[in-house]
């Protein structure tokens, strides 16, 4: 079926196979894990709400400053799959820059109590109280952003819509990086992706930040926050897709947005080449932070 291998990134890599793809992907993703949490000053496993996987890793640069812009990591992994254990690749790179690093846990799909859409509702959830969590920890911050890829892509999207007010504090977003996100999950419904999920046509609605920028007659709340959608040039024409139209959604709604094709990268590399200072992707994630300051 034609939807099952678009929405399947592994099936578009280049340079490997599938299998080696995701065994270099885990490899690299846990190395650096390991090394940050041995070279850099960071508070591990830190709960921001009561949930067994409600926990969060941070890392501090050398200059520990609670003014520190703070940039939030959440993983991919089609909600189901992944972890903040082995999601460390900017951490490095961002923190020799002055940038603190928190990488975010959330449930997975296969936990998370299967009510109607519920899997999805409370991931989104999650998120978003990891964000006031952060805000609240450190007022002074100058900046907080977001950085998601594929799956945790679509959770810092859901972002942008966000009700702040029932949080108890309106965190200072400068700015979102999305890296091969998916924004309209109607297709996913039809593809095995979705048997852990559950979920259905009018969840998957609910919780498609493109269908709801659409229809949203909110403007942002913050001129200045800058949104910049990237995917890679090996993704599949379908994640490709996804990326072009929720740009142009973002500019027709008045957003501060930017779109990137990451040349010579599949969906995995682009991510994995976050642990290079010189990458492509981690500059333009440090020249938006940095230049805010």
């Amino acid at each position: 079926m034609e939807l099952e291998n678009q929405y399947s990134p592994s099936r578009w890599v280049i340079r490997r196979g599938a299998e080696e793809t995701l065994r270099t992907y885990s490899r690299i993703g846990e190395e650096a894990t390991k090394n940050a949490r041995a070279t850099r000053r960071s508070l591990l496993h830190v709960p921001y709400g009561d949930g067994e996987g409600e926990k969060l890793d941070i890392y501090f640069p050398e200059e520990v400053s609670e003014a520190s812009p703070f940039c939030l990591f959440f993983h991919g992994g089609y909600w189901q799959s992944g972890s903040k254990d082995t999601s460390a690749f900017m951490v490095n790179p961002l923190t020799t820059r002055g940038v603190a690093v928190v990488i975010v846990a959330y449930d997975l799909a296969p936990k998370a109590p299967a009510l109607r859409a519920g899997t999805l509702d409370q991931m989104v959830d999650q998120v978003t109280r990891s964000i006031a969590f952060v805000q609240k920890q450190y007022p002074c911050n100058e900046g907080i952003y977001l950085c998601g890829h594929s799956a945790g892509a679509h959770l810092a999207a859901m972002m942008l819509l966000a009700n702040w007010t029932t949080h108890g504090v309106t965190p200072n977003l400068k700015g979102f990086f999305l890296v091969s996100g998916i924004y309209d999950l109607e297709p996913i419904v039809y593809t095995t992706q979705n048997a852990p999920l559950l979920m259905t046509l009018e969840g998957a609605q609910q919780n498609s930040p493109q269908l709801l920028l659409e229809a949203a007659l909110t403007r942002p709340s913050d001129p200045a926050c800058h949104v910049l959608v990237t995917v890679g040039q090996h993704d599949s024409p379908e994640f490709q897709r996804q990326s072009r139209e929720f740009y142009q959604t973002l500019c027709r709604g008045g957003w501060n947005a930017s779109f990137e094709e990451i040349r010579d990268a599949d969906h995995f590399e682009i991510i994995w080449n976050l642990t290079q200072q010189d990458s492509v992707l981690t500059q333009m994630i440090l020249r938006t932070i940095l230049r805010e300051h």
